[in-house]
């Protein structure tokens, strides 16, 4: 499971699994908004993580970010650690 901490959020962290072909799973938000991030973390289940990450950055609230900006960035992060590996 890989784990992302938020900046400017009020979830404080983001924790998702992805397969094999890219499709992302189990993803959960550490505080914030229950009901919007639940729906949010259905929303993106199974889907590929490339098509996530596009769809979702840039999405503003406060703090000139949000919770799906955020995901957006958990995903960039993540895939910057799998690149290292």
């Amino acid at each position: 499971m890989f784990t992302y901490s938020t900046k400017g959020t009020c979830s404080r962290q983001i924790l998702f699994d992805v397969d094999a072909e890219n499709k992302m799973h189990n993803v959960r938000f550490i505080g914030g908004c229950g009901g919007n991030l639940q729906g949010i973390a259905r929303l993106v289940e199974g889907k590929n993580i490339d098509e996530i990450e596009a769809l979702l950055a840039g999405i503003r609230c406060r703090n000139n970010t949000s919770c799906p900006d955020q995901l957006s960035k958990a995903i960039t992060e993540y895939k910057l650690s799998k690149a290292q590996e």
